[in-house]
């Protein structure tokens, strides 16, 4: 059974590089107040080569550790979590933007891991996770090529005078 896609990863990602691009002016004009429920951190993925691994780092500031989730499905890194909201009552607030609630990320990786030596550390609200990379199988394999006889008998003979 092939992994489940998280499909809106990448609407999410187009909604946060729009916000940016256009410093966010459908929500601050009021033609489209944003309703929705939690956030998509920021991801960093690179690709190290002694060892060969890829690195991803999450900006996940504010999140208890207990709260985040980490799975390798294939090709696919899926950090899952929730940020809790930091309002308390008889404060008035004049600007809120740090975002909170639940959160899924679906991270795509360039290359085939070994997830089982996968190493995360969280400090500092970043999260670096280390995927070691799987290494192609270097051995050669020859493939025998079959000849149909049907072809071989349209085929002209070449000790046939022409």
């Amino acid at each position: 059974m092939p992994p489940e896609r998280d499909l809106f990863a990448n609407f999410e990602r187009m909604r946060r590089e729009m916000d940016e691009l256009f410093g966010d002016v459908f929500h601050r004009s009021g033609i489209a107040p944003r309703k929705r429920a939690g956030f998509s951190p920021a991801v960093d993925v690179s690709y190290a080569d002694d060892p060969p691994r890829a690195i991803v780092t999450a900006e996940l500031a504010g999140i208890d550790a207990d709260r985040l989730g980490l799975e390798i499905q294939g090709r696919e890194l899926v950090l899952s979590g929730e940020r809790r909201a930091t309002e308390r009552e008889g404060r008035v607030y004049q600007q809120v933007e740090i975002e909170h609630g639940p959160f899924r990320r679906v991270v795509q990786l360039g290359a085939d891991v070994r997830a089982e030596e996968a190493r995360a550390v969280y400090e500092d609200g970043l999260l670096r996770v280390e995927l070691p990379l799987a290494q192609p199988e270097s051995r050669r394999h020859s493939v025998p090529i079959e000849v149909s006889h049907a072809d071989a008998a349209d085929a002209p003979d070449a000790d046939a005078p022409a």
